[in-house]
C-alpha cells in the first residue's frame, strides 16, 4: 500500500548523528502521528547510507510515517522508502518519476520565487516546504521567507504547504495569519532530552489551527 503526505509535523532528521543517539528518539516520536519523516542528505563521510537508512526505516517500522530521502532520489529506490525531497528543481523530473513509481511522494523546497510553486503545480508535486520562515542554523542556507509569499502561494496552489525554519513554539502564534498544512522541524525535536514531549508541545500550538 502506498503511503501518503498528512497534515501535521513533519520530521527532519540528521543521519550523521550517531545511531546511537538518532534511533531511540526516533522510535520515541515515530509513533505519535507525524506527517513524514525526512532524511537530511548529511551522511557521515564513512557512513553508508543504504546500511543508514535501513536502520531509520526499520526503527520507524513500515506502519509508520512516510520516510522520505533529500535530494538522492537514487537511495529511494535503492531502499524502498517512500519518496524524495528536492532543495532545487531537479533537471530530470520525468525520468525520476518514471523510475520511482507512481506512488512515490515527492515535495520541494521554496523561497520567495514562485516560479516554482508554479513548476510544482505542472508538475504535481505532492507538497511544498517554504524555508525560512525564522532565522536558524539548521536552514541556513535558506532565505528568509516574507509571509505575504506564502500568501500568494495558497492562491496559486493546492498543493499541501509546510513551512520550515526556525519554527518554535513559542513563535508559532506569528504564523497564524497563514494557511498552511503542517510545519517542519529539526532540531526543535531530535535536540531535545525528551523528543516525545517536545513534538508534543508542538503539536499542541498546531491543533490550535484548523488542519
Amino acid at each position: 500500500m502506498s503511503k501518503k503526505i498528512h497534515n501535521g509535523l513533519y520530521l527532519i532528521i540528521d543521519p550523521s548523528m550517531p545511531l546511537a543517539l538518532l534511533l531511540p528518539k526516533l522510535e520515541e516520536v515515530a509513533s505519535e502521528g507525524l506527517a513524514a519523516i525526512q532524511i537530511w542528505d548529511n551522511f557521515g563521510l564513512e557512513d553508508d547510507p543504504i546500511s543508514v537508512i535501513a536502520e531509520i526505516r526499520n526503527s520507524v517500522g513500515v506502519s509508520k510515517p512516510p520516510i522520505i530521502m533529500n535530494n538522492r532520489w537514487k537511495l529511494v529506490k535503492q531502499t524502498a522508502i517512500d519518496g524524495v525531497h528536492f532543495d532545487h528543481i531537479p533537471e530530470n523530473i520525468a525520468q525520476i518519476r518514471k523510475e520511482l513509481g507512481p506512488n512515490a511522494i515527492i515535495g520541494i523546497t521554496c523561497n520567495n520565487d514562485l516560479s516554482v510553486v508554479d513548476w510544482a503545480n505542472r508538475h504535481e508535486l505532492d507538497y511544498l516546504s517554504f524555508c525560512s520562515m525564522f532565522p536558524s542554523s539548521t536552514a541556513n542556507s535558506c532565505e528568509l521567507v516574507a509571509f505575504d509569499t506564502v500568501k500568494e502561494a495558497v492562491a496559486m496552489t493546492r498543493i499541501p504547504i509546510f513551512l520550515a525554519g526556525g519554527i518554535r513554539p513559542d513563535n508559532m502564534e506569528s504564523l497564524a495569519t497563514l494557511d498552511y498544512s503542517g510545519i517542519a522541524v529539526v532540531s526543535g525535536v531530535m535536540n531535545a532530552q525528551k523528543p516525545a514531549e517536545a513534538l508534543k508541545q508542538y503539536k499542541k500550538h498546531l491543533k490550535n489551527k484548523s488542519i
